[in-house]
């Protein structure tokens, strides 16, 4: 009776858990199709002026003394009321004439899966912007990966580019490999002092296991039409003909990444340049290969100076699949992201 009713309860809690899955599996089918028929997401904008007025608002409020408070606030009212009725006469004019600053992220993986957002929020931003008035600032991070993934993100950059509107690239962490193939789509590009620059070069890295599946008796069998379908493979035997194939694509590929960068940038000694190496923000602007030295805030504050800066975002909505798929995602890209810094960041090519 004892193991009866062991064996009872075990069904029981197998049983349990079981439907449990099966019940978590069906919500997320179900939150997945409904994402589907609502739709992929939404701008959203940010008056970076207001913030960082109320950041300053927030210190005053615990720095200052209350008498000192109460005299700001008066001259402040005092301010806006004289402000008011100057806008009366030129309001119009002189909101049409102020300057705007729009404020776009990119966080680059392997893959520049985040091209889809900033591809949204350029279209969004180039509704408005006003060409030789308005400003584009994209804040970008990325090691660099897949070629044709960040030759499609530095083509979107060129549409603000084609539209003659200025674009400032600030670089605060890396901009390597693809990431610096699209960072030099900029008007400017500016870098942090000791942000990673550069790695113009092609990587391929293609694991074989031909060995040992013949040491275990195991056959594999390719077919193909085409002399070049596949030159190089990881179960299969690769031969002199196919490396050296691969090796005249990656050359290719190469010779294309630095024309590019020359076009884009031709002050830079391209030939000296396009070794592969990385270096740090300093050192690339005296090697030409920014603008400029300094930091996306600093960037940002000066301009709320004299110009309305918006952080613009395209926010796809997100459901349990995908907020599950992320979290996996991004364990995997930091530790690829990790990899890529420590092998100078270079492209990942495939034929």
């Amino acid at each position: 009776m004892e193991f009866l009713s062991e064996y009872g309860l075990f069904l029981a809690k197998a049983i349990t858990v079981v439907a449990a899955i099966l019940i978590i599996m069906a919500a997320a089918v179900a939150n997945a199709m409904k994402q589907k028929k609502e739709g992929k997401g939404a701008i959203t904008v940010t008056h970076l002026n207001k913030d960082i007025e109320e950041l300053s608002n927030e210190i005053k409020r615990v720095v200052e003394d209350e008498q000192t408070l109460k005299d700001e606030s008066k001259a402040e009212k005092k301010k806006l009321k004289q402000d008011k009725k100057a806008r009366k006469k030129s309001s119009k004019e002189s909101q049409e004439n102020k300057k705007r600053l729009y404020v776009i992220d990119f966080n680059g993986d392997p893959k520049a899966s985040q091209v889809e957002e900033l591809r949204q929020a350029i279209t969004a931003v180039l509704a408005l912007a006003r060409p030789d008035h308005d400003e584009v600032l994209l804040r970008l991070e990325s090691p660099g990966g897949m070629v044709h993934a960040y030759g499609l993100a530095a083509s979107q950059l060129h549409r603000i580019r084609s539209k003659q509107v200025p674009l400032t690239i600030c670089v605060d962490k890396v901009a390597a490999s693809g990431g610096y193939m699209m960072a030099c789509v900029a008007t400017q590009l500016i870098a942090a002092p000791f942000a990673y620059i550069g790695s113009i070069g092609v990587l391929v890295q293609i694991p074989n296991f031909h060995r040992l599946l013949k040491d275990k008796n195991v056959d594999y069998e390719m077919v193909t039409a085409g002399e070049h379908k596949r030159t190089l493979t990881m179960f299969g035997e690769n031969t002199d003909k196919g490396r050296q194939k691969m090796l005249e694509d990656v050359e290719e590929v190469h010779e294309l990444f630095k024309g590019f960068i020359k076009e884009s940038r031709p002050q830079m000694d391209i030939d000296k340049l396009a070794t592969g190496e990385t270096w740090l923000g300093s050192r690339a602007h005296e090697l030409g290969l920014v603008d400029a030295v300094s930091t996306s805030d600093e960037i940002i504050i000066r301009a709320c100076e004299e110009a309305d800066v918006y952080h613009v975002a395209y926010e796809k909505k997100k459901g349990f699949t995908d907020k599950l798929g992320k979290m996996m995602e991004s364990s995997l890209d930091n530790t690829v992201l990790r990899w890529l810094q420590r092998a100078n960041s270079k492209d990942e090519f495939y034929s």
